[in-house]
């Protein structure tokens, strides 16, 4: 199992939570809680993802849950840097067509 981290940053006007490792079911809680944080600490949020190795459907369901409470407040929601894994699940789960993905904060525009 590699090394897991779940740290926030702000970014200009994002708070950047950057997670890294495999996000799976006795983990996902911490992470939806950072991403609820973030979304009270900052006008926009993008979810850092270049470092996860493996995400798994409760993992999904938090970042879906924080897409879902920033489209409620019509807060800008992104998704930065997503791994090739992550990018995977998504596809499959048809999510790469719902969230905003970026390469970087700067190409998020006023997403």
């Amino acid at each position: 199992m590699s090394e897991r981290a779940c740290i926030t940053r702000l970014e200009g006007d994002y708070a950047v939570v950057a997670l890294a490792g495999e996000v799976d079911l006795s983990w996902s809680a911490e992470v939806r809680t950072a991403v609820l944080a973030a979304l009270s600490a900052a006008p926009r949020v993008a979810v850092d993802l270049a470092a996860v190795s493996y995400i798994d459907s409760s993992g999904i369901a938090a970042l879906v849950e924080g897409f879902q409470n920033a489209r409620g407040k019509s807060q800008p929601f992104v998704l930065l840097g997503v791994s090739g894994p992550v990018q995977a699940v998504l596809k499959l789960a048809r999510l790469d067509r719902v969230f905003t993905l970026v390469t970087a904060l700067d190409a998020a525009g006023d997403a």
